[in-house]
């Protein structure tokens, strides 16, 4: 019977020794320390963090002999444009204003049909720069739910209007979705090439808006043609921008 007790006794010992052990440190956290315990703890579970900032880009690093033709407002609206964005197969980017493309929509659904990209260009055509937060997301949130409605996507590249952009633009656009704030080194006009900043000269990589053109009467269809023929004379080409950026 002692024997029998001693060995009961022993059993016991191994059993509930390892048990022991772990009751030291039932919560993993509390291994990091106290400090960074109550660190992760205030976080609470899953907790987000604030949007990411989007990036600003006027031009794309690449070693592709290509370039990026984008159009604002949404002001002019030319079939023949369409026609030629199809037979050509053109990759083109359409920053839309409501205010401006919001009555001929169906033109640029269209132009989406034929392969072109939906891009936000704000509710009203506003210079943000300098309004509060709160005026700034309005543009740009109430703008991608326009587009949204209207064709079903929510774009993840937006243009201030005029370039003009702060710390409060990009802080917006991030808590609306967007990724990138894209705007030029190269423009189009009556006037032929102009350019923002560096060489005066098609480079890879040059995004390029073709502007309205109120003053020459000179159509979409026709300023696009004699930029893609300058475009070929570079040994460039047109290519998607979503694709780079």
């Amino acid at each position: 019977m002692r024997a029998r007790g001693l060995a009961a006794a022993l059993l016991a010992v191994l059993v509930l020794a390892p048990l022991a052990g772990c009751a030291q440190s039932v919560d993993p956290i509390e291994r990091l320390g106290k400090k960074a315990a109550e660190r992760v703890r205030s976080q609470g579970p899953g907790v987000p963090g604030p949007p990411a900032l989007p990036g600003v880009v006027d031009r794309v690093r690449t070693r592709d002999r290509v370039v990026f033709l984008t159009y604002d407002d949404g002001v002019e609206r030319d079939p023949r444009f369409v026609d030629m964005v199809r037979e050509l197969r053109l990759p083109v980017a359409m920053f839309l204003t409501d205010s401006v493309a919001g009555p001929g929509y169906g033109h640029f659904a269209r132009l989406r049909a034929v392969g072109a990209s939906i891009g936000n260009h704000t509710l009203d055509h506003s210079a943000l720069r300098g309004l509060p937060y709160a005026g700034q997301r309005a543009e740009i949130c109430g703008q991608q739910e326009k587009l949204r409605a209207r064709f079903g996507v929510r774009p993840r590249l937006f243009r201030p209007p005029y370039g003009a952009y702060d710390a409060t633009t990009l802080r917006a656009a991030g808590g609306c979705g967007i990724s990138a704030v894209v705007l030029w080194r190269v423009s189009v006009d009556g006037g032929g090439l102009s350019y923002a900043r560096g060489v005066h000269r098609l480079l890879s990589g040059d995004i390029v808006t073709i502007d309205p053109d109120e003053r020459t009467g000179v159509s979409l269809r026709e300023r696009t043609m004699r930029l893609l023929r300058e475009i070929e004379d570079t040994g460039l080409r047109a290519a998607r921008l979503e694709d780079y950026v």
